[in-house]
């Protein structure tokens, strides 16, 4: 196979990929926005589910993922299966799916745009150069992840109504200081609030802390 190739549409990303994936002991390490970002994911992973080889797979996904709930049953049973998930702190701005360590792929984010014409394309590598800088990279953003459970927190935290303010005033996008001033304390206290809040709520950024928020239902609409 030549060191790097295009992949033109889905039909030849399959033709590609599916002879690297039906080994047993196959090792997938796959980036993604979403569970839409890679095409039939959603159907791999429940043959992988069925064939038993989710315990060789990580993912490792944008916090976008989080926002269907129905999305979020899908990943609760692929965790219950033994798919190792983590969820990245900031978004992830290309798909990409290493095979063993000696194949990977990249989408084309143009591409995969709604409003692109075409097919989508992909780029194909066989470079151990690229490969083992790549993979590199997904070590460092995958051990800087929170894992999956950290999201999907079985129930909610006791907030106070003064707790509750800070958390509305962070997840409006206000800064700290018109953030502390609107609640009427020192910014040092708002901030130690805010730390307070993110221990509360096991995250370990604002960010996350927002998402985390709205699917334990603590922010009003």
């Amino acid at each position: 196979m030549a060191q790097v190739m295009e992949l033109r549409g889905d039909v030849e990303f399959w033709a590609r990929i599916k002879p690297l994936t039906e080994s047993d002991d196959t090792e997938w390490v796959q980036i993604a926005r979403d569970l839409d970002t890679w095409p039939g994911a959603r159907e791999a992973a429940r043959l992988q589910m069925r064939l038993g080889r989710a315990p060789l797979a990580r993912k490792l996904y944008s916090p976008a993922v989080l926002a269907d709930e129905r999305d979020r049953d899908t990943l609760r049973e692929m965790a219950a299966h033994g798919f190792r998930i983590r969820i990245a702190t900031a978004p992830l701005p290309q798909g990409t799916v290493i095979i063993d360590r000696r194949t990977m792929i990249l989408t084309d984010p143009a591409s995969s745009r709604p409003a692109a014409r075409g097919p989508r394309t992909y780029t194909m590598s066989a470079s151990p150069a690229l490969i083992g800088g790549t993979y590199a990279l997904f070590e460092a953003a995958w051990e800087n992840a929170a894992d999956l459970t950290t999201f999907l927190y079985p129930g909610p935290p006791r907030l106070d109504a003064r707790t509750s303010e800070v958390l509305h005033a962070l997840v409006s996008g206000a800064t700290d200081e018109v953030a502390a001033r609107e609640l009427g304390m020192s910014l040092r206290t708002y901030r130690r609030r805010v730390a307070e809040l993110l221990t509360s709520l096991d995250a370990v950024s604002r960010f996350q802390a927002g998402v985390r928020a709205g699917e334990l239902g603590l922010i009003r609409r």
